[in-house]
């Protein structure tokens, strides 16, 4: 038979026997990493998107110069860690037919860039994946494509600094 406390107790222990299990605070990184080298991705897609690569090279920059303990610096040479990518391929493909017409109402963005993180103090690499994001714009509408363009960009910053940070 439980007394009344038991349980209480039963979770205590449960808590502090996993709190050095999980951590937030930067997953496998390690703690001699402080620099880290962002250069511009480079484009093998084919599909003339090259203007994005600069965007999304700095998107991912500041992005870890603002969330996270890593100093962006531009010297590959001066880094603790490097960070490179290529957009390998990028396809723009109906996503929604009409009923009536049977034509194309949405279209389908679909952009993914493989990245690898390499640890430059201890010539490791950390990471070799490949990200994809993917948006639907109406068709026909340049200004949408674009802000498709950007938002599956800000998918890959998102699950690339995702990785980074957490170390999975």
């Amino acid at each position: 038979m439980l007394k009344r406390g038991t349980p209480v107790i039963v979770l205590f222990l449960v808590m502090v026997t996993l709190q050095g299990c999980y951590s937030f605070t930067g997953g496998s990184l390690a703690p001699n990493m402080k620099t880290i080298a962002v250069p511009v991705f480079d484009d093998r897609s084919g599909a003339g998107i090259a203007q994005f690569r600069g965007e999304l090279s700095r998107a991912l920059a500041d992005r870890l110069e603002a969330q996270s303990s890593f100093q962006v610096i531009p010297s590959i040479a001066g880094a603790d860690a490097l960070l490179d990518g290529v957009i390998t391929s990028f396809s723009d493909y109906p996503g929604q037919l009409s009923s009536r017409t049977e034509r194309a109402i949405t279209n389908r963005l679909v952009l993914t860039v493989q990245v690898s993180m390499s640890n430059r103090i201890d010539k490791k690499t950390l990471f070799n994946q490949s990200f994809t994001g993917f948006a639907d714009y109406p068709v026909g509408n340049y200004v949408a494509r674009e802000e498709a363009i950007r938002f599956c960009l800000g998918q890959i910053v998102d699950g690339i600094f995702d990785r980074v940070v957490s170390g999975w």
